[in-house]
């Protein structure tokens, strides 16, 4: 049953995130990540993660996505004009997705993966106050340098969505 579960959730994730790539309105784009994220949190569920999921909900598809939509609002963004791609882009797009799948396939079909999850330990103490003390101990530097990153972004956008008035 679980199987059914990961193809059923697998595929809403994919075709959503496809549906992101190809969305010609930005605010549908952001509307198909947010059932990217959905997708991506259910998967957690099944890995037993809950507290992954439950971030992936409460940061990513609540936080972020509100974050986009209200940049997308603030810079009244509309649809682009659509540009003819080039030969030379979609040759490079098919090279790219050969050494993905290629990759891809090399990995899976290791026998060290066997062997590696074998000779992991335990999770002795992976606890949800190990993890928060680690967060912001060990690293509370990407914390902080994320922290700023946002506030930069932010005022980029007030700053870009200012409009000046003229007499």
């Amino acid at each position: 049953m679980t199987d059914i579960f990961f193809y059923i959730f697998a595929a809403l994730t994919l075709g959503s995130a496809l549906c992101v790539t190809l969305a010609k309105s930005p605010v549908n784009a952001a509307m198909f990540l947010i059932t990217t994220f959905i997708g991506m949190a259910s998967l957690f569920v099944l890995l037993e993660a809950y507290f992954l999921a439950v971030i992936q909900i409460l940061v990513y598809a609540g936080a972020v996505v509100v974050l986009f939509l209200f940049i997308i609002m603030l810079l009244d963004v509309g649809e682009e004009k659509r540009v003819r791609t080039k030969l030379v882009t979609w040759i490079a797009s098919f090279v790219g997705l050969a050494l993905l799948i290629v990759g891809v396939v090399g990995i899976t079909s290791s026998d060290n993966i066997q062997t590696q999850a074998e000779a992991l330990p335990e999770a002795a103490g992976a606890t949800l106050k190990n993890f928060g003390y680690e967060l912001f101990t060990t690293y509370q530097l990407p914390m902080q340098v994320t922290g700023f990153l946002l506030l930069i972004a932010m005022i980029g956008v007030i700053v870009l969505s200012k409009r000046v008035k003229t007499d």
